[in-house]
């Protein structure tokens, strides 16, 4: 009888390959310095004001249209194929713009990223 060996070492998995390879990492900025500070606070305020367009597109479009049905009643008597058109928008038209919404916003945050690490890579040279 042979004896057990080690156990190979064990592979965490945590979900399905990523299609990107990951980018080679750029330089580091200090945000201790002032130069790094000005870079990362034009990020995050980039990013913040992408956030809140988001938001105000999402506010503009779904949240007002409870408000727009309660101040226009002939909507809400309004039907397609038998099903009340605020059945219709409020509980199935509303999550294919949520997927798009936040499609756009990840893509738009990702090329934000994208740019500054290129920005801080020639800054770096």
């Amino acid at each position: 009888m042979s004896e057990p060996g080690p156990s190979p070492d064990r592979v965490r998995v945590t979900g399905p390959p990523r299609r990107r390879t990951p980018t080679a990492r750029t330089a580091d900025i200090d945000d201790e310095t002032r130069l790094g500070g000005m870079y990362m606070g034009s990020l995050l305020r980039e990013q913040l004001r992408l956030a809140l367009g988001v938001l105000t597109v999402l506010g503009l479009t779904v949240g007002l249209l409870p408000l727009v049905f309660h101040l226009v009643p002939a909507l809400s008597r309004f039907e397609v194929l038998g099903v009340p058109l605020a059945w219709l928008l409020l509980g199935a038209l509303v999550y294919p713009w949520l997927l798009a919404l936040g499609w756009i916003y990840v893509r738009r945050a990702e090329r934000n990223e994208r740019d500054f690490a290129e920005l801080v890579t020639e800054v770096n040279r």
